[in-house]
């Protein structure tokens, strides 16, 4: 068996070798570093792929959040809802823009926004909604659309751990995660599943205007060379990583293949104890299927792979894994309104009683693109040895 990796870098670079490093020789023969004829050519591409009028390439995916705030034109005290079990990086630009978080439960399947806790965080004061789409599993972003036009509120997509997923709407179209609130923020961040061989980031919008706006912003505040028309900021996503994601952006769609059919061979495996929930989503919500993934199922991309162990056993488990090299990861250990950085009286331990569960309960296996049976047979009979 191939050694067990939480995330492949090395196996994937391998399949597409050639082109990648013929497109970064491209980028050092030009010289053209920064805002680079790569960068345009990603961008045209990635705006194509998305189906979206507007993607803004960036520095990171972080910088691709706080970016779409200052785009907004938020202002300090202005109220922001986003999920309590997430990544930092959701709540930290909110806190660094001198805005107020407001932190709510989320789902105990889907574990993305709870639709009930949403609604009743809404006060006067609140100007923008975050959802993110965890673990690469598109959020109900239809009733939250319909909830934010009620409201009159901005929604910014949290859209780092999903691109490539489709969200199907009630009627049968589709739209890709991160392009159907007013703004969307995605992260190229290595381990990604659109990774890059360094930082990179990127906003999409189909709002003229703001996308003018966030254009601005990112380089400096400039549109002509030395004329600060908006308070920016230097975030640009070079040319080498431009030239590779152009490349890898290609696969895109085989990567999200290959890790969905990862995803089912787990679920089969893993559903048979009683004691492991296994990733549920949306879409089988509506369907007949005893899995919770369906076979047509292209709302999650599976960035990660993560479980429930409902008996207690989850640090055990975690304890044997070390023990023999297995990869894991637990997303996240501490919720957000625990953390000391964003401890604020007014939350009630009373209203984060999911949040709080998974923390304890949550425990992520390797998920890559490179990943096979035989790998993922071993993982799980490992599992089902110590949860039982």
């Amino acid at each position: 068996m191939r050694k067990l990796q939480m995330v492949d870098l090395k196996g994937q670079y391998e399949k597409i070798k050639d082109d990648v490093d013929k497109s970064i020789f491209e980028v050092l023969n030009t010289t053209s570093y920064i805002n680079g004829p790569a960068v345009k050519k990603f961008q045209e591409n990635l705006e194509k792929y998305m189906g979206v009028k507007h993607a803004i390439p960036c520095a990171n995916g972080t910088d691709a959040l706080q970016i779409s705030m200052m785009g907004l034109g938020l202002q300090p005290g202005d109220e922001v809802i986003t999920v309590d079990f997430t990544f930092a990086a959701t709540v930290e630009v909110i806190a660094l823009l001198n805005l107020t978080p407001v932190l709510i439960d989320v789902d105990k399947d889907t574990f993305n926004i709870d639709l009930k806790k949403l609604e009743e965080a809404i006060t006067p004061k609140t100007k923008a909604i975050v959802p993110v789409h965890l673990f690469g599993h598109v959020a109900q972003m239809e009733e939250i659309m319909e909830i934010a036009k009620k409201h009159n509120l901005f929604v910014i997509e949290d859209n780092a751990q999903a691109i490539g997923a489709n969200y199907t709407f009630k009627d049968g179209s589709q739209q890709k995660a991160g392009t159907i609130g007013h703004v969307g923020a995605t992260s190229f961040f290595p381990s990604k599943n659109l990774g890059a061989y360094g930082d990179g980031g990127a906003i999409f919008t189909n709002d003229d205007k703001l996308a003018h706006t966030i254009r601005g912003i990112v380089n400096h505040g400039m549109y002509e060379r030395y004329h600060h028309d908006v308070v920016g900021v230097n975030s640009r996503l070079d040319s080498v990583q431009a030239a590779v994601l152009d490349i890898k952006l290609k696969h895109l769609d085989d990567y999200s293949s290959r890790r969905q059919n990862a995803a089912r061979h787990y679920t089969e495996a893993l559903s048979k104890s009683e004691h492991i929930e296994t990733p549920q989503t949306e879409t089988h919500k509506k369907c007949d299927n005893s899995n919770g993934i369906c076979d047509t199922c292209d709302c999650h991309v599976f960035h990660q792979y993560t479980i429930k162990i409902t008996n207690g056993k989850r640090d055990e488990l975690a304890e044997h894994f070390k023990k023999n090299n297995i990869p894991h990861g637990i997303y996240y250990p501490i919720p957000l309104h625990s953390q000391k950085a964003y401890k604020d009286e007014r939350y009630d331990e009373k209203e984060f009683t999911v949040t709080n569960q998974l923390v304890d309960e949550v425990i992520s296996l390797p998920m890559h693109t490179e990943l096979d049976k035989e790998q993922i047979d071993y993982i799980t009979s490992e599992i089902i040895k110590i949860v039982g």
